[in-house]
């Protein structure tokens, strides 16, 4: 068994294939390459294509630029090496986007993941209410994930009760978010994942720092910590939900 990183942008300056080698040889043997604009998009698959196998990359667009729209996002999803749609969703803490072309852009890649029976991977901030809403209004896919989970509780009974699986980032080892350790205790096993979302919200103790894949494993023993369970229980339950949910060989 080993750990996978379920959502970083490896493309970025800053992290770079080395960053990949550095997580294969502390066992994160899995890395999702997560896309947000079109040219992002096309560079996390020419990441996950040159780091060859264990990585797999996504196609989509960030709220930050749904401004630009999603034209040239359909071509990129024929490529072998893309599992899902997005990262997309909602941002309404800095609104580079106005909020209708946000929300048009979230459902056309909700559109886009159910015609290509690919998951959805979902950003939301500041916007809980209204990225449920879209979702149940388009009617979500088989297989979502809500990426870096910040919300509490309440939150995360609702987007399991949508089928969504909830992810965690380092934010679960920052001292003031006992909310989101909160909903990391009663998200099922079947639905848990764990990522760093790097170059990101390193997790504690390089917290500062530019994050990596490699540190994956420090927000699974938070998680862990959390639930107050096995670290090996967590690592092994991450791994097969990231399996199901994206489908990876």
């Amino acid at each position: 068994m080993s750990w996978t990183d379920s959502h970083c942008h490896v493309q970025y300056d800053g992290v770079g294939l080395d960053a990949v080698d550095e997580a294969r040889a502390v066992g994160v043997a899995r890395i999702v390459c997560i896309g947000t604009d079109v040219e992002e998009s096309r560079k996390a698959i020419d990441m996950a294509r040159a780091a060859g196998d264990g990585v797999w990359a996504t196609v989509g667009v960030h709220p930050h630029d749904a401004k630009d729209g999603v034209d040239g996002l359909d071509a990129l999803l024929d490529e072998p090496e893309v599992v899902a749609v997005g990262e997309c969703g909602l941002d309404y803490h800095y609104e580079h986007s106005p909020r209708a072309a946000q929300r048009a852009v979230f459902a056309a890649q909700i559109a886009l993941a159910r015609e290509r029976d690919l998951a959805l991977v979902v950003h939301t901030r500041e916007a809980w209410d209204d990225t449920f809403d879209v979702l149940v209004g388009e009617g979500p896919p088989e297989r979502v994930v809500l990426h870096c989970f910040t919300g509490g509780p309440d939150e995360a009974r609702r987007g399991l009760e949508l089928g969504a699986a909830l992810s965690f980032s380092g934010i679960v080892t920052f001292k003031g978010a006992n909310d989101v350790r909160s909903a990391a205790a009663l998200c099922p096993l079947d639905r848990l994942m764990v990522e760093t979302d790097a170059p990101y919200l390193a997790p504690v103790p390089n917290r500062g720092k530019t994050n990596r894949p490699a540190w994956v494993p420090l927000v699974g023993e938070a998680v862990a910590a959390a639930r107050g369970c096995p670290v090996a229980e967590v690592e092994a339950a991450t791994w097969a939900a990231a399996e199901r949910l994206f489908r990876l060989g």
